[in-house]
């Protein structure tokens, strides 16, 4: 027990003492492994598929493919950029097995 509260405590130490302001777990770069959106700059992490590593990447832009929010936190697609909406399936089911894909669409524009 006393060795993993060491451990704890040095992680910590080391984390906190870090000068890089991106650092080590949060506020990650695009390119960049993660484990959940949370800890992404963009707020998307994303893997191309379930067996693949999941990297921080950008969100989605105006009519690029897109997912709802995921219960997850790790998207096969990239949730809309501020101020776009996601047209997508919004059930139970595709937030579950994350295929509730749509496209990022501007709601202040008129359908035409």
């Amino acid at each position: 027990m006393e060795k993993i509260l060491v451990l704890l405590l040095v992680t910590l130490a080391v984390t906190y003492a870090v000068p890089d302001p991106r650092g080590i777990v949060v506020n990650l770069d695009e390119g960049e492994l993660c484990m959940n959106s949370a800890q992404c700059k963009s707020k998307c992490c994303h893997r191309t598929s379930g067996l693949s590593l999941a990297r921080c990447a950008p969100k989605a832009s105006e009519n690029s493919e897109c997912s709802a929010k995921t219960l997850y936190g790790v998207y096969y697609k990239c949730p809309c950029e501020r101020g776009l909406k996601c047209e997508a399936d919004k059930s139970i089911v595709g937030s579950i097995v994350n295929t509730n894909f749509g496209f990022c669409r501007d709601p202040s524009r008129t359908a035409e």
